[in-house]
């Protein structure tokens, strides 16, 4: 009998699986990302005290796109970005939560790149 897999259960488990490698500092803190159908959300965050220090989504005033697609990616890397170089953020490292690094998770990745984060 053919079963249908969990794709929420592999993404947490994958996700899990990265989390045991990757983990933010002060120095260094970790840009985490979450999809979901209908917006995205970066945040970064020093997992040494456990606190955000900055986060951006869709749901922000600043973005135009309300969806979830690369444009709308595109605009919340490049937010998140600005907003880590105000609090003199210059160097993260990158969780893509699980999600494989193509399509949206990428360009949220390139545009920060591109607004001066380096990872």
């Amino acid at each position: 009998m053919i079963t249908k897999t969990n794709r929420k259960l592999e993404r947490t488990r994958r996700h899990i699986r990265v989390r045991r490698k990757v983990s933010g500092t002060a120095e260094r803190p970790r840009l985490c990302v979450y999809r979901s159908n209908s917006n995205i959300y970066a945040q970064i965050i020093d997992d040494t005290v456990g606190k955000t220090l900055v986060s951006a989504s869709t749901l922000d005033k600043e973005i135009k796109t309300k969806y979830s697609n690369k444009e709308a990616a595109k605009e919340v890397g490049t937010l998140i970005a600005k907003r880590a170089l105000e609090k003199n953020i210059k160097t993260v490292v990158y969780d893509r939560g699980g999600y494989v690094y193509h399509g949206v998770i990428k360009e949220l990745a390139e545009a920060a790149r591109e607004g001066g984060l380096e990872f």
